[in-house]
């Protein structure tokens, strides 16, 4: 299964996460120039996922279950380069600001930032709750539920339903049939 993930700033490469028979998540590189073809970027035995190309493009935040618990790193791209942790204590879905200045992730519970100095050489500040995230963790961590404004001052946060009892699910079939019978394009 493959699941895109992030485009690098330029649209030139596609982060994307492929899973193995065995359920260990790597991230891959696919080119979108030329011969498009699919490099490894992280495959160890291990579950990386949740790739995010940072603003100028030469780093990608992920999480990897490494540790025990899946944690917030960034590595240098394309590579090679330096290898850094950001959270401590868990964290998932990372998000970088879009001035590439603020790294974000969440942990159950709490949205969190680090300040980030990507040049002349990778720095890190101390991590710092951002607020107290009421909108619980998504079905999967390789896919954020959050966004950030492109002003940096507001998030969009989906919350997930929590209503008890059944639910349904409604599956149509021959979908692109029944789009034709009801909007016909002749």
């Amino acid at each position: 299964m493959h699941r895109p993930l992030s485009f690098s700033p330029d649209g030139s490469v596609l982060a994307f996460m492929r899973t193995s028979p065995t359920y260990d998540n790597d991230i891959y590189m696919l080119s979108l120039k030329g011969e498009r073809k699919a490099e490894p970027f992280l495959a160890t035995p291990f579950r990386e996922e949740a790739a995010q190309f940072s603003p100028d493009g030469k780093w990608i935040a992920y999480t990897s279950d490494e540790s025990g618990r899946y944690e917030v790193y960034v590595g240098a791209y394309p590579g090679p380069g330096g290898r850094y942790p950001i959270s401590t204590e868990g964290g998932v879905e990372p998000l970088w600001s879009r001035d590439g200045k603020e790294l974000f992730y969440r942990t159950d519970g709490k949205l969190w930032s680090v300040a980030v100095q990507t040049s002349p050489r990778f720095t890190l500040g101390n991590p710092t709750v951002v607020f107290e995230d009421k909108y619980g963790l998504g079905l999967t961590w390789s896919l954020r539920d959050y966004d950030i404004s492109p002003d940096g001052q507001r998030f969009l946060m989906i919350q997930p339903e929590r209503q008890a009892g059944l639910r349904e699910i409604v599956v149509v079939l021959n979908w692109f049939q029944e789009l034709n019978r009801l909007v016909p394009t002749d």
